[in-house]
């Protein structure tokens, strides 16, 4: 795993010092790489190529980047893993290789077969720059699930990459100008869905795509894995349980194994939820020797999954490793983050992952993730949930649903919390008012697609804080029809496939691993096993209302059911008690009037009763509010204003 970055300067004149503008980029990019470093350049082409290496598979001087094929004509800087390396080498003639690294690897089979043949044979996670020094050609690519991060800087004069925004501050083609636009779309959805960005000339490279540059400035992209296409091509599975739970254990196996391969020690975070813990299991069948795992707590015993995490650690027999997470604990990684994301990013789940990283960094260099499974194999609450008001709802006027919607809501937020105490704490839903006032907002939806819009908003309508117009949402809405059971589902979860998945989770997960010179694998994101869970109909991944079907059968064959059957919690923090108590403090301070209007990005007056409200206990407002505060902190960090 490591941190590239580069630059080319179009036409025939030359004004870059190329060599000294990508060593300065990669400089920027340390904690990606701390192992060693390399430059590579041709001046008179206008190219550099820049790396900061984290040496995982062949910590050799052969391994390291940019690195130059056999024949001489193409040159990589890579960041990623190709998992069926092994494979790829058998295929390629092995005299020509002088190590057994995967970037080598990539690099002789895109000389080989071309780089979308590679792209198409290679298992992987990888964002990679490759240069054709007979064309003067610049190939840039993304894998296929968007794993691994990609910035791009374009203006007339040239084109820059690299693998997160900071690195790009160092080019020539930086102008540090906020993308309105994408500001208002951050508002809404918490982080930049791609390709916007915080800035207005640069772009995210959207995952499964390719980009063709040649020195003249002429600028071609291809979709090279278009995720709508290839879903719509598989096949539903027509076996029994029994066939897709064998075909699923012998495909995580493989999987796993491979994404065990390592010249360094690997680990594994371990929740205690489903998904991370049939990660570890495979890892105890396939692993030689012991596994480690990582686990957080919290002293709040609403959040706190510790128990739960080393149980099951407890019967796979790992090493396991814990910590518990204190508010100061978090007060201690808030200032860092601004840095850490490079742009306004607002998953509070960012800290958790960050302190787990921390934790787990101490004993090894790769850790395996259970992300991905819910995506996969329709885990997510929200799934069911639209897909039960939709069936109703279509059938019910417009007017109907919004006078509906209207009574759900003039109920007090405090007044339905209040039924709830009624209701048994084993089953007592939280904050059940914030629940119904949301969930009769999406009644106003008239489509699948305009329910899911509703429910992941932090701001449902932006344009009340800035004047911003919000890029498109993702996929054209289809208003008023009636979707089959299992046209729902799939339709929900190509949304957060194509969308959600790499601009919010993965983001997350490289980042605050990243930031710790830690490798986070995400099998169950490997692409065979998303295309795998793509093939199960409705009923396959969805038992009794509850997801993931497949995946708790394949876990029942080694963890004991009750120790992962319970509800689902996501990797959360307190974030609205914190906010109310060790946190009031440096909120207060950047959701002041005089903060706003130093940043000038957001009006203050919806903020602040909000804020007000919050602190009152008359709502729980937590997770619009931090997207606000990651915004306000983000703004003094960068000293950019609107």
């Amino acid at each position: 795993m490591c941190g590239i970055a580069g630059l080319l300067e179009f036409g025939v004149a030359r004004k870059w010092d190329v060599h000294t503008r990508a060593a300065a980029m990669g400089t920027r990019l340390f904690h990606r790489g701390p192992d060693a470093n390399g430059i590579w350049s041709d001046p008179e082409a206008g190219i550099a190529l820049s790396h900061q290496r984290l040496s995982i598979i062949d910590v050799s001087d052969a391994g390291a980047q940019p690195m130059t094929s056999s024949d001489g004509r193409w040159v990589i800087s890579y960041n990623g893993e190709i998992y069926n390396c092994a494979e790829l080498a058998r295929e390629l003639n092995p005299q020509h290789l002088r190590g057994h690294s995967d970037t080598e690897i990539l690099l002789e089979a895109c000389a080989r077969w071309g780089v979308e043949a590679t792209l198409e044979r290679a298992a992987g996670m990888f964002a990679f720059a490759l240069w054709d020094r007979r064309t003067r050609t610049l190939w840039i690519a993304r894998d296929r699930l968007g794993i691994k991060p990609l910035y791009v800087a374009i203006d007339p004069e040239g084109i820059a990459f690299a693998s997160e925004l900071k690195a790009l501050a160092a080019s020539p083609t930086f102008k540090p100008e906020i993308d309105m636009a994408g500001l208002g779309s951050y508002l809404r959805h918490g982080c930049f869905p791609a390709p916007t960005t915080i800035f207005a000339n640069t772009e995210k490279l959207q995952p499964g795509h390719l980009m063709r540059i040649t020195h003249a400035g002429d600028i071609t992209r291809k979709a090279w894995w278009p995720v709508r296409d290839r879903f719509s091509r598989l096949p539903k599975h027509t076996g029994s349980d029994s066939d897709i739970e064998n075909d699923l254990d012998d495909l995580l196996r493989k999987v796993v194994n491979e994404h065990l391969l390592s010249d360094v020690p690997v680990g594994a975070f371990l929740s205690g939820g489903i998904d991370s813990s049939l990660v570890v299991s495979i890892m105890k069948q396939v692993a030689r020797g012991k596994v480690s795992t990582f686990s957080i707590g919290f002293e709040e015993e609403r959040f706190n999954e510790a128990d739960a995490a080393r149980a099951i650690a407890e019967h796979l027999g790992t090493d396991h490793h814990e910590l518990t997470v204190s508010p100061r604990d978090a007060m201690d990684v808030i200032p860092s983050l601004a840095e850490m994301y490079d742009e306004p990013f607002s998953d509070s789940s960012q800290i958790p992952t960050y302190l787990v990283s921390k934790l787990a960094g101490q004993s090894v260099t790769v850790a395996l993730s259970g992300d991905g499974g819910d995506e996969g194999f329709a885990g997510y609450t929200r799934y069911t949930g639209i897909e039960k008001i939709w069936n109703v709802a279509h059938h019910v006027p417009a007017g109907g649903r919004k006078a509906i919607a209207g009574l759900l809501r003039a109920i007090p937020t405090q007044t339905w919390d209040a039924f709830a105490r009624a209701i048994p704490a084993s089953r007592r839903p939280g904050f059940l008012g914030d629940k119904i006032h949301k969930g009769a907002g999406i009644l106003d939806a008239s489509s699948v697609d305009g329910m899911y819009r509703q429910l992941i908003s932090q701001w449902a309508h932006p344009e009340a804080l800035t004047a911003a117009k919000e890029a498109p949402f993702g996929w054209s809405t289809c208003a008023g029809k009636a979707y089959s059971p299992d046209e729902t589902i799939d339709r929900l979860r190509l949304h957060d496939i194509a969308g959600y998945l790499h601009d919010d989770i993965l983001t997350k997960v490289d980042r605050a691993s990243m930031a710790l010179s830690l490798e986070v694998r995400v099998p169950l994101l490997d692409h065979r096993v998303v295309e795998f869970g793509w093939q199960q109909k409705r009923d396959q991944l969805i038992r009794n209302g509850r997801g993931k079907s497949p995946l708790r059968r394949v876990l029942s064959r080694y963890v004991p059911e009750p120790l992962f059957d319970r509800p689902k919690s996501g990797f959360g923090i307190p974030l609205g008690e914190w906010l109310q108590g060790p946190l009031r403090d440096w909120a207060e301070d950047l959701l002041s009037l005089q903060s706003f209007e130093e940043t000038g990005l957001v009006a203050a007056a919806p903020v602040r009763a909000r804020w007000e409200e919050h602190l009152q206990g008359a709502r729980n407002w937590q997770q619009s509010l931090w997207t606000v505060l990651m915004l306000q902190q983000w703004s003094r960090h960068w000293g950019i204003r609107g």
